[in-house]
């Protein structure tokens, strides 16, 4: 077992769960084979880096990622009204998740939160935007690299 502990740049295995305030699981692989990752590849959000910092093989924790150090706050802007007749091929149903093309030819996902005959309102924030998150890991393995 390594004594090697978590930091820039260090390849990481570990098992992890995301739950709301709740206890309900939004994503989880304990059942699963553990997921290796480079700290600062962008597999994971900073925030979500920040708290493994420090780690050890065989380490479980469980912290608390407020929504500002996640998955960000809420944006008005992000909620778009649009014409329904933009939506005419579609079978329209509250919380189903709609992916547009943007400019640059990248997707972007949004769910619809109302419609009517006239309009769809799409969010266009993250389905986890505003939420306290749980995240519990269990660190398998940590690599540093000897460069």
């Amino acid at each position: 077992m390594s004594e090697q502990r978590i930091g820039q740049g260090s390849t990481v295995t570990l098992h992890f769960s995301l739950k709301f305030d709740n206890g309900e699981v939004v994503d989880s692989n304990f059942e699963k084979d553990p997921a290796t990752f480079t700290i600062g590849d962008g597999s994971l959000l900073p925030g979500f880096e920040r708290v493994l910092f420090g780690l050890k093989d065989a380490d479980k924790r469980t912290f608390e990622i407020l929504p500002e150090q996640g998955f960000g706050t809420p944006n008005e802007q992000n909620v778009q009204v649009m014409p329904r007749s933009q939506f005419d091929s579609m079978e329209l149903d509250y919380g189903v998740l709609v992916i547009f093309k943007d400019a640059a030819g990248g997707e972007m996902p949004g769910v619809v939160k109302a419609f009517n005959d006239q309009q769809v309102t799409i969010d266009f924030n993250h389905p986890l935007a505003g939420k306290v998150i749980t995240f519990d890991v269990e660190i398998i393995q940590v690599q540093n690299s000897t460069v």
